[in-house]
């Protein structure tokens, strides 16, 4: 091969740009003229999006608090003192007939035994189980009358992330990063972080890119002591060293997807590569925690052990959206850890003790810092829990009517949305399915649901599956 000649192909002269430009008779150029408009910052793509298809956003970024295994709505934001008068009493036929996973429908109905009161301006009813959050009610918007159709966790999450029960849809961080594309190329658009030592259900398939190229997927980090593992490069290979070689191996990845251009876990690959090296000179400090100040670190919880792993976690998400992360996932107890169908008094009592100040820190701290206005937080779980009694202490799930809440990013606080019956069994008045949830959080990214389109064998796909309405109820000045 002589090395002289640019016009022959060797490992010191075609780059990715080359590349790009031949693969397909050209149409290579096409993604790379994409990605250079993804380098170009969030607002030109946000604006080249709303003269073309969509509208003016009211948020930048998502922070989704999902609390996995189903937080129970009327132990927590949902006060149902008919149940006080019902209890022992099996479900009156008048609720119709329901299905329940452990076949609970006939047990007896089991009050609430929380301390409730009215909070803020707004006087929004919280339960005693969560202090810290009820401080910050002026700024919520709690959903009482969310449904869906996932009766399990498996298929309940999936539809929370996918908005189908069925795996193999891309997520709802994938349709954004998809949508809005990057607005900091050093980092990755779309990061998940689970709690502790659990795993959420379902794994890697709730923040997948579905029958989307593989690029748009999640990027998993943990919330330990090193939340990217193999960041850092070591110091006997300095970066000259590791340049060569990722050099050399893109190449390699090159040649080889020149004859399999359709696979795009082998494109997402590279882009993994060239991602994961310009995070070698950002991420370390986006996500190094001790350079906030003893009294941000204690807003959030993390001088309390009972608090530090979700208050780290939720810090750190703070700390990506700031520079550019457009949606952040924090799981909190991972694994179903929520799911009480047995002694839910110390089951969400732990649960709501570990995950109530750092969440209250996070609004307080995305408001002073001024970046509430530009950050949605969505607050809930895959579904809430029965007025049902199982097993005399706990509850079963019910996906027919449960809570969740936003707060930031164009949400009109203060109030409440929708309502389920007297004893919080199904959802009854401005009923929100997981479908219109997801149209109204794209809606305030600026994203129209119906508009989202991605062609997938020769039929047009959207996030919400053609269903969905945007529920105005919760935006400010709609």
């Amino acid at each position: 091969m002589n090395a002289k000649n640019p016009n022959q192909r060797g490992l010191g002269y075609t780059n990715r740009r080359e590349m790009l430009q031949r693969a397909g008779a050209g149409f290579g150029s096409l993604a790379l003229s994409s990605l250079m408009q993804q380098g170009g910052g969030a607002d030109q793509r946000l604006d080249a999006i709303s003269e073309g298809l969509h509208h003016h956003p009211t948020a930048k970024s998502v922070i989704f608090l999902f609390m996995e295994g189903g937080p129970s709505h009327i132990d927590l934001f949902d006060p149902k003192p008919e149940l006080e008068k019902l209890a022992g009493k099996p479900l009156p036929a008048s609720f119709g007939p329901i299905i329940t996973p452990m076949g609970e429908y006939d047990a007896p109905l089991m009050p609430s035994n929380r301390k409730w009161a009215q909070h803020g301006e707004s006087g929004l009813w919280v339960s005693d189980w969560l202090p810290h959050t009820a401080e910050h009610m002026d700024d919520i918007a709690v959903i009482r009358s969310c449904w869906g159709n996932g009766l399990n966790h498996s298929n309940g999450v999936c539809q929370m992330n996918s908005g189908s029960i069925l795996g193999g849809r891309p997520s709802l961080g994938s349709w954004v990063t998809y949508g809005l594309g990057t607005a900091n190329e050093n980092l990755p658009t779309f990061v998940v972080i689970e709690d502790g030592d659990g795993h959420v259900i379902n794994g890697p398939r709730n923040w997948s890119a579905g029958f989307m190229p593989a690029s748009y997927q999640g990027i998993a980090i943990n919330g330990g002591k090193t939340p990217i593992d193999f960041l850092k490069t070591p110091d006997k290979v300095g970066v000259d060293r590791q340049s060569a070689k990722l050099r050399l191996l893109n190449e390699i990845n090159k040649q080889h997807h020149e004859l399999r251009s359709s696979d795009s876990e082998l494109e997402a690959r590279i882009k993994s590569y060239e991602l994961a090296f310009r995070m070698q000179a950002e991420a370390p400090e986006a996500v190094d925690l001790s350079q906030e100040t003893e009294r941000t670190q204690a807003m959030y919880g993390i001088d309390d052990k009972e608090t530090a792993s979700f208050g780290k976690n939720c810090l750190l998400a703070r700390r990506l959206v700031e520079r550019g992360v457009r949606f952040v996932q924090l799981y909190h107890g991972a694994g179903s850890k929520w799911d009480s169908h047995s002694a839910i008094e110390k089951n969400h009592g732990k649960m709501c003790l570990t995950s109530d100040r750092p969440v209250a820190g996070l609004l307080k701290d995305l408001k002073e810092r001024g970046l509430l206005d530009s950050t949605l937080v969505v607050w809930g779980g895959e579904f809430g829990r029965t007025p049902m009694s199982e097993k005399g202490d706990g509850r079963d799930h019910n996906a027919y009517g449960f809570t969740m809440w936003m707060a930031g990013g164009g949400v009109q606080g203060g109030q409440t949305v929708g309502k389920t019956d007297e004893i919080g069994l199904h959802a009854i008045e401005d009923r929100l399915h997981v479908h219109d949830l997801h149209a109204t959080i794209l809606h305030m990214l600026g994203v129209d649901h119906w508009k989202l389109v991605y062609a997938h064998q020769g039929r047009p796909e959207r996030s919400t599956q053609n269903e969905g309405n945007v529920c105005k109820k919760i935006l400010k000045n709609a």
